[in-house]
């Protein structure tokens, strides 16, 4: 699937319930889904095992990807 969009290209959502409107910088792209990751605009919580690199486990907030046509380019 071609893209219109790269990774650090900023974005504006246009669709979506609560997060029309933001605007990010996209962290990644996954042409094979047509998803993108944009920062700060689809936060997600995740819980954690502890590890031997975090051994607090607990509950982590990470970027959730948002589908490539739901976001245009700025600028």
């Amino acid at each position: 699937m071609k893209t219109h969009v790269k990774k650090g290209d900023e974005v504006e959502i246009i669709a979506g319930r609560n997060h029309k409107g933001k605007r990010g910088t996209v962290l990644a792209v996954n042409a094979s889904k047509g998803t993108v990751i944009v920062e700060g605009a689809r936060t997600l919580k995740k819980a954690v095992r502890p590890t031997e690199q975090n051994p607090e486990g607990g509950i982590q907030e990470i970027n959730g990807p948002i589908h490539i046509s739901n976001v245009k380019k700025v600028g």
